[in-house]
């Protein structure tokens, strides 16, 4: 299944790891370290038209990404539920 991630973006649920809320978790210097590196890898994608409210981390392919999302993370949730992933 897919979930609608906003900015006509979608991506498949299998590939998900973690729905986290952008304010919430950056006030931890090992978040934003990780986010930090995971930029400096390139894994950053941004799917937000405007100021993202969560991140997804996914993983395809053996590839690690950080998906920048502006819907906020309990509705990403809701959407998450409706498709029977959690």
């Amino acid at each position: 299944m897919y979930i609608n991630i906003g900015g006509g973006n979608v991506i498949a649920t299998e590939n998900i790891i973690g729905i986290f809320d952008l304010d919430i978790t950056s006030q931890s210097y090992l978040t934003r370290n990780y986010l930090n590196s995971a930029e400096a890898a390139g894994q950053i994608q941004n799917a937000a038209d405007d100021i993202p409210k969560s991140y997804i981390v996914a993983q395809a392919r053996e590839q690690q990404s950080v998906i920048l999302c502006q819907p906020a993370s309990g509705t990403l949730m809701k959407r998450a539920e409706n498709e029977k992933l959690i």
